[in-house]
């Protein structure tokens, strides 16, 4: 198996042992992104406006855009926070939207309080 890693300086270095993507074939595996470089915490729009930033400069590291993500998965510490998020989000997928599922976490990395991570293919 052939595997390419994608790194931009343009969203954050990972915080631990992995990648920000890994590309297999025509598929693109991006990590979980959380909006480290808005400590403190607490804009939950700004946060999801800035995880969705750094899913796409690492998108477009690839050669993709938001048009090929078909997976995302969001990782919450509240779930009061879903429609917020989901206004943010919508604005990245205006048409055809990609397969999601939204889960309630009882701690994320850095004290964020949004981490999403995306599946794409070419």
């Amino acid at each position: 198996m052939s595997k390419q890693i994608v790194y931009t300086e343009q969203a954050p270095a990972p915080i631990g042992p992995y990648s920000q993507a890994v590309k297999v074939k025509d598929m693109l595996f991006v990590s979980g992104q959380v909006a480290i470089e808005l400590a403190p915490m607490g804009d939950i729009q700004a946060e999801t406006q800035k995880v969705m930033e750094n899913i796409g400069a690492i998108l477009k590291a690839a050669g993709m855009d938001y048009v090929n993500v078909v997976k995302s998965s969001i990782f919450v510490k509240d779930m009061n926070n879903f429609a917020a998020i989901n206004e943010v989000y919508g604005r990245f997928f205006t048409s055809e939207p990609p397969a999601r599922e939204t889960v309630e976490v009882a701690r994320l990395p850095k004290d964020v309080n949004v981490e999403i991570s995306v599946i794409a293919v070419q």
